[in-house]
């Protein structure tokens, strides 16, 4: 059952405020139509265990041949705005505004994926401690965010970060190795995680 808490009328979110959510097991999402913002903390909560990433033979093929040139934070704003771009999408402007603050303190990151020079697929998310909660992600081409996916996690394990928190499950999670645990056993991970100083960046 999700927990939300309702704010409305602010123009961003203070960045105390959203990291002291995410210690907490929260995350926001905007309704797309009013743009209020809820707070929700998932039971079960869906995660990738580092050493869990399913890559499929086909998948090794593209890493192997290197269609794309990986980069980190170089477009942070456009990755946000181009997951945004749905019809029903939980990413507000007040969303956008609220994580490029915390890509300017240096707590959000983007990992984007490129081809022929133009930005084809990537994602985005915020690092607390040892946990990295991903956000969103789009491609514009095929396995493009498969690979930013695939590099993010490869960063994680470099860096010794201990959580990916994916929120929600889906198919296509699921079949890169998503998992759902239950809401207690996630909050004992995220404990234990953000309490670590770890570094997502060089």
């Amino acid at each position: 059952m999700n927990k939300a808490v309702n704010i409305t009328g602010s123009k961003i979110i203070e960045p105390e405020f959203l990291l002291g959510a995410y210690g907490a097991g929260y995350f926001p999402m905007a309704e797309s139509r009013s743009g209020e913002i809820g707070w929700y903390s998932p039971d079960p909560r869906a995660i990738i265990p580092l050493d869990g990433l399913k890559i499929s033979r086909s998948l090794r093929q593209v890493l192997k041949k290197k269609i794309f040139e990986v980069k980190m934070n170089s477009s942070f704003e456009v990755v946000m705005r181009r997951c945004a771009e749905r019809d029903d999408t939980w990413i507000s402007e007040e969303i956008i505004r609220s994580y490029l603050e915390l890509h300017r303190l240096g707590f959000a990151h983007s990992v984007e994926t490129w081809k022929d020079k133009m930005l084809v697929g990537g994602l985005y998310g915020v690092t607390l401690g040892a946990a990295f909660f991903g956000e969103s992600m789009f491609r514009r081409v095929k396995d493009s965010s498969k690979i930013a996916l695939v590099y993010l996690v490869e960063r994680l394990k470099t860096k010794k970060f201990r959580l990916l928190d994916t929120q929600y499950i889906t198919p296509h999670l699921s079949r890169l190795g998503a998992i759902e645990i239950p809401r207690d056993e996630y909050l004992s991970l995220l404990k234990n995680s953000v309490k670590l100083k770890r570094s997502f960046v060089d």
